[in-house]
């Protein structure tokens, strides 16, 4: 007999991520996070798994934080982050276990380890301090200043969610002896590197780093020769440039990038080293997924990665020269972190059904096989059901268009039931199907519920036309077909007039529109939104570059836009009970968002409203804030939008 989910199984999930792997052999490492209530804190175990064998093996206690796992070209040697001594720092252990060693000294620790080809160095980020004087000359520090030390400005973006004051520090590379843990400074300027690959021969270094200047925020890529020091701009008008990759044969760097700013969706770009040419690769559609590591093989004619189509994750074949696309694995789920071991394909799968798990296939994609047991647990609990459903809405142009959706319930569910339909961030995105992100969902679901999440106009994964519509029209478009959603939910005989609407981020912004606008929902839970157009773009750590994207125009020239489409201009119009929740330290879409509309909930109408302000949490409370504070979440959602529809 299984058993309900309860909100305290977030303390039974062990998050997997952080994946490694090595062409040398078929042994693949990676982290195991998990929360302890006990505590209010977090820990992080390296595992290994054989791809063959599908043997495991507890590598790390995980009593230290440990992270960043990457194995040295040979699989002799395991590298990894952790703050065991102190500052975090480079660690280095025998693939066939033993005592860890310290290898960086660097005085603000070190990240991103990245073994050279021939196994004699590392590559590392870390942190130096700036002179806050200094302005655009980015001129160096002896000491990082006083915490309550004044913070000056003088380039955007000056503060990040989830890290705060950015510019008292810079993140700049360096080479470490694998033996000595002496190190080689690398870059220098008033610039963070971000990422960064070697060359096959070891001599150059392909690297991400922002723009210096007066904003910041657009990332290149940059090519470093070693043995003269000459750094060369490789990108210049591409956005945003991710995750780099050098061909084996030393030609090519290919690289996922953002082709205007503001923008969320990412396409597969190659730069010819030969030809001192940058394009893009694939059509126009192929969509790269969120954080996804872009893998060679080993002839330098194709590459292997994780696109994102129709909201699911897929892992697909590019061809190198035409850019044809082959699908390798596929599914009505989300694979991430893909890794290629000597005969495997290594990766991540997931669902809204589904805990997230480590597979491998074949190279080509067959022979699938789960390789973990992490959350067998949740084989006692409640058997969930996703499915993609299709739904007839209206196009904003006075036709009709089909769109897509998730709707999750309890196996074997019969008749209408309470529905919760929720609004996915970005917008520009589409609905994450992890555990951490969603666990109300499954309590709900034990508990007889419907979620339903559309990908309306605007999601990306869709194609480039149907994202980019909803630009200049947040709301206007996208709530229509919400609403048509929620009326073939009803007409289906799968939902009752027991309704409520959610959302976080841009699904806050939504579900603020929407309780500004209709009177259809119980209740309603406002998470994290953006409430005023005009003041989100000036006090949000992306808003100043991302708004004039998504609504055709800077603030003063597009004034009368901002002020319509801002839920705070509708929101006295409100008769829906409403949660709002927001962690205190929010700089994505920062606490005045929620208490904007808090108050004049509160000051304009008589509808019943709460606000529960988490501090210390950022944009990311749910799925990596304070573990207490996630549990809380959880309760009040569930006791909020209970209370509203018994």
């Amino acid at each position: 007999m299984r058993s309900p989910f309860v909100p305290e199984d977030i303390a039974r999930f062990v998050d997997l991520g952080q994946l490694a792997a090595c062409g040398a052999h078929d042994r693949v490492a990676c982290v195991a996070r998990t929360l302890d209530l006990g505590t209010d804190g977090y820990m992080s175990t390296i595992w290994t798994f054989d791809a063959a064998s599908g043997e495991s093996r507890r590598f790390t206690t995980g009593e230290h934080g440990d992270n960043a796992p990457t194995w040295s070209p040979d699989g002799a040697t395991l590298a990894f982050v952790s703050p065991r001594t102190g500052a975090p720092q480079v660690h280095l252990i025998a693939a066939d276990g033993g005592e860890a060693r310290a290898l960086t000294r660097l005085a603000q620790g070190a990240g991103s380890p990245t073994w050279s080809p021939d196994g004699r160095q590392l590559l590392v980020t870390s942190a130096v301090a700036l002179d806050l004087e200094s302005r655009e000359a980015g001129r160096e520090a002896e000491a990082f200043p006083p915490p309550d030390a004044p913070e000056v400005a003088w380039r955007l973006p000056y503060k990040s969610d989830g890290v705060g004051y950015l510019l008292k520090r810079a993140f700049h590379l360096f080479m470490v002896d694998a033996q000595s843990g002496n190190e080689r400074r690398l870059t220098r300027g008033p610039f963070d590197v971000l990422s960064a690959c070697w060359s096959p021969d070891g001599r150059s270094v392909a690297f991400t780093r922002t723009r210096a200047g007066r904003e910041a925020h657009r990332t290149d890529l940059w090519r470093l020769d070693l043995d003269d020091g000459r750094e060369t701009q490789l990108t210049h008008d591409i956005a945003a440039v991710m995750s780099p990759a050098w061909s084996p044969d030393g030609t090519r760097i290919v690289f996922a990038g953002g082709r205007t700013e503001g923008s969320a969706q990412a396409r597969l770009y190659l730069a010819d080293l030969r030809e001192g040419s940058v394009r893009q690769l694939a059509h126009d559609d192929l969509e790269v997924a969120s954080a996804t590591v872009l893998h060679w093989t080993p002839d330098s004619r194709a590459l292997l990665l994780v696109v994102a189509t129709h909201a699911c994750q897929h892992v697909v074949r590019v061809d190198a020269t035409t850019g044809d696309v082959t699908p390798l694995l596929t599914g009505e789920r989300h694979i991430a972190e893909l890794a290629v071991s000597r005969n495997h394909l290594v990766y991540f799968s997931e669902s809204a059904s589904t805990p997230r798990e480590l597979c491998a296939a074949d190279l080509d994609g067959r022979n699938e096989r789960r390789l973990s047991f992490m959350n067998a647990w949740w084989d006692e609990r409640t058997e969930i059901t996703a499915e993609i459903r299709r739904f007839d809405v209206p196009d904003g142009a006075g036709g009709r268009e089909t769109i897509e959706g998730w709707v999750v319930r309890a196996a074997g569910t019969k008749g209408p039931t309470k529905l919760m339909i929720e609004a996915h961030g970005g917008p520009n995105s589409f609905a994450l199907l992890g555990y951490p992100w969603n666990t109300y969902w499954n309590v709900l679901c034990s508990r007889g519920w419907t979620i339903c999440v559309p990908h309306a106009v605007g999601s990306t994964s869709f194609g480039r036309r149907f994202a980019e519509r909803l630009n200049g029209h947040w709301g206007e478009l996208d709530f229509p077909q919400f609403l048509a959603v929620l009326d073939a939910l009803q007409a289906d005989g799968i939902a009752d007039d027991r309704a409520v609407i959610a959302g976080k981020s841009y699904g806050g912004y939504l579900s603020a529109w929407a309780i500004g606008h209709t009177d259809r929902f119980r209740a309603a839970i406002v998470a994290a939104p953006v409430a005023n157009l005009e003041s989100h773009l000036g006090t949000s750590d992306g808003g100043y570059y991302s708004q004039p994207y998504t609504l055709h125009g800077e603030r003063h020239i597009e004034a009368e836009r901002y002020h319509e489409l801002s839920p705070v201009t509708h929101i006295h119009l409100c008769k829906t009970p409403t949660l709002f929740l927001q962690g205190k330290e929010d700089e994505r879409c920062p606490r005045g968002q929620s208490e904007e509309l808090f108050t004049a909930v509160m000051r304009q109408t008589t509808t019943p409203a709460e606000m529960v302000m988490y501090p210390g949490g950022d944009h990311h409370l749910y799925e990596t804030g304070k573990p207490s504070h996630r549990l809380d979440v959880v309760k009040r959602m569930v006791a909020w939008v209970e209370r509203w529809t018994s």
